[in-house]
C-alpha cells in the first residue's frame, strides 16, 4: 500500500513539474494584457491600434511554429528533454522583451518567447496524457490548463498590484514582465529529476527504461500489462515510415489531423484571447479608468481558476463532446448579449459593471468547458507514430487563429468598435457548434492504444456512431 501511495506521490510530482509550462503559458500571455496602456504612452514604446496588436500577436506567431516544430521536435529527442530546452527559451527571452529599447526588439523577442509558449502548448499536454491512467487521463492533463489560467491570474493580480503601486510611471511594464522568469528557473531544475514518457521510450527500442519509468508510476501487474499494451501498439506501427506530410494521403490520418486542426481552432474563435489579451482595453472602452480596469481584470483571472475545477470535476463525470457543446452555446450567447448591450447601453454608468460581468460569464463557459476539453482532446486523439507531429499540426493551426484574433482585435475595436467586433464573434462561435456537432467523436473512456484502433477501423461510420464507442 504504501508503495502505490508512494508511486501515486511521484506521479502528482512529474505533473506539477512539467505542468509550470503551462503557468509559463498562461503569464506570457496574460501579462501583455495590464502592460498595453504603459507599453503605449509616448515615452516608452509609443503604440498605436496596429503595433499594439504586432506586439501581442507576435507571441502567438511564434507559437504556431513552437507548436509545429516542437511537436517533431519531441518524437526525436523526447518529450522531457524538449521541456527542458523549453524552459532554457522562456527565461531569455522574457528578459529580453523586459529590456527592449523599441517595437522593432520587443517584437523579435515576443516572436522567440511566442516559440516556447507554443512548444509548452503541444508538448506538455502530450508527455501528461502519456504518463497517466486511462481513468485518470482528463483530470492529470486538464491540470496542465488549471496552470495556464492560474498564469494568467498571477498575471493580471501582478499587473493590478504593479499598476496600483507604480501610479502614472509609465515604466511600470518593465516590472510586469520579468516575474516570468522565477517559473522557467523551477521548470529547469524541477525536469532535470522527472523521467521521460514510457510511450516515447518504447517507440525508441528502450523497453527497460520505459518498463523501469511504468513500475515507479504504477502498481507492478499494472506496469507490465500497460507496457505490453504500448508494446504490442508500436509493433502495430514498426513498419511504416517516420511521421510526415506524405501520411495525409492515408484517409484516417487525414480525418485525425484536420479533426485536431477544427478542435485548436474552435477554442479560439470564441474569442476568448480578445479577453485575455485586451481585458483591460475592453474595460477601458466600456468606461472603466486604467487603474480600475487593472482591478476589475482580475475578476477574470479569478472566474478561470474557479471555472477551471469545475471544468476538471466535469470531465470525471460526462463525456468531452457534450461539454464542448454546452459551452460553446453558452459563450456564443454571451457574446451576442455583449454585441447587443454595447450597442443600446454605450455610455451609461452601469456599461462597465454590465461588460464586466458578461465577460466574466463568458470565460466561466470558456475555461470551464471549452479549454480544459479541447487540450484533452489533442492530447489523446493522435495515435504514437503521428503524436507529435499531428499535435504540431493542430496546435500551429490554433495559435495562427490565435495570431489573427491578437492581431485584429484592436484594429476592430478601434475601426468599428466594440459591439460590431463581439457580432463578427457570435458568427464564429455559429460555425464552432455546428463543427462539433457534426465532426467530432467521443474519447472518454477509451486507452489511447483503443482510439488508436477505433480511428483505423473508421470506415463510412457517422460521427455520431463513432463517438458512442465506450462512454463511461
Amino acid at each position: 500500500m504504501n508503495k502505490q501511495v508512494n508511486q501515486y506521490s511521484f506521479l502528482r510530482t512529474i505533473i506539477l513539474v512539467s505542468t509550470f509550462g503551462g503557468l509559463l503559458f498562461g503569464y506570457d500571455t496574460g501579462v501583455i494584457n495590464g502592460a498595453l496602456p504603459f507599453m503605449s504612452q509616448e515615452d516608452q514604446l509609443n503604440l498605436n491600434s496596429f503595433t499594439e496588436g504586432l506586439v501581442t500577436s507576435s507571441l502567438l506567431l511564434g507559437a504556431a511554429f513552437g507548436a509545429l516544430f516542437c511537436g517533431r521536435l519531441s518524437d526525436y529527442i523526447g518529450r522531457r528533454k524538449n521541456i527542458l530546452y523549453l524552459s532554457i527559451l522562456f527565461f531569455v527571452s522574457t528578459l529580453g522583451c523586459t529590456l527592449a529599447p523599441n517595437v522593432t526588439i520587443i517584437v523579435i523577442f515576443r516572436f522567440l518567447l511566442g516559440l516556447a509558449v507554443g512548444g509548452a502548448s503541444a508538448v506538455v499536454p502530450t508527455f501528461l496524457a502519456e504518463m497517466s491512467p486511462v481513468e485518470n487521463r482528463g483530470k492529470m492533463v486538464t491540470q496542465n490548463e488549471l496552470m495556464i489560467v492560474s498564469g494568467q491570474l498571477l498575471a493580471f493580480t501582478f499587473n493590478a498590484i504593479i499598476g496600483s503601486a507604480m501610479g502614472d510611471n509609465s515604466n511600470a511594464w518593465r516590472y510586469m514582465l520579468p516575474i516570468a522568469a522565477l517559473p522557467a528557473i523551477f521548470l529547469f531544475f524541477g525536469m532535470l529529476k522527472v523521467p521521460e514518457s514510457p510511450r516515447w521510450l518504447v517507440s525508441k527500442g528502450k523497453n527497460e527504461d520505459a518498463l523501469s519509468v511504468l513500475r515507479k508510476i504504477r502498481e507492478e501487474k499494472r506496469a507490465k500489462s500497460e507496457f505490453n499494451e504500448i508494446k504490442a501498439a508500436v509493433a502495430e506501427e514498426s513498419d511504416m515510415e517516420k511521421a510526415s506530410f506524405k501520411d495525409l494521403s492515408v484517409r484516417w490520418v487525414r480525418r485525425i489531423v484536420f479533426l485536431g486542426i477544427g478542435i485548436g481552432a474552435v477554442q479560439q474563435i470564441t474569442g476568448v484571447n480578445s479577453i485575455m489579451y485586451y481585458g483591460t482595453a475592453i474595460l477601458k472602452e466600456a468606461g472603466f479608468a486604467t487603474k480600475a480596469a487593472l482591478i476589475g481584470n482580475i475578476a477574470n483571472g479569478v472566474i478561470s481558476v474557479l471555472a477551471t475545477f469545475v471544468g476538471i470535476w466535469l470531465l470525471g463525470k460526462f463525456g468531452r463532446r457534450p461539454l464542448l457543446l454546452v459551452g460553446l452555446i453558452g459563450t456564443t450567447t454571451t457574446l451576442l448579449l455583449i454585441a447587443i448591450l454595447s450597442g443600446l447601453l454605450e455610455g451609461s454608468a452601469a456599461f462597465p459593471y454590465i461588460i464586466l460581468t458578461l465577460t466574466v460569464t463568458f470565460l466561466a463557459f470558456q475555461q470551464g468547458m471549452i479549454s480544459p476539453v479541447t487540450w484533452l482532446l489533442l492530447s489523446e486523439i493522435f495515435p504514437l507514430r503521428l503524436r507529435g507531429f499531428g499535435m504540431g499540426i493542430a496546435v500551429f493551426g490554433s495559435w495562427i487563429v490565435n495570431f489573427c484574433v491578437g492581431l485584429m482585435f484592436p484594429i476592430l475595436l478601434d475601426k468599428i468598435g466594440l459591439s460590431m467586433t463581439f457580432f463578427i464573434f457570435v458568427v464564429l462561435g455559429i460555425g464552432a457548434i455546428t463543427f462539433v456537432k457534426t465532426c467530432l467523436p467521443e474519447t472518454k473512456g477509451l486507452s489511447l492504444e483503443e482510439l488508436e484502433h477505433n480511428f483505423r477501423t473508421y470506415k463510412n461510420k457517422s460521427s455520431k456512431k463513432l463517438s458512442d464507442n465506450k462512454v463511461v
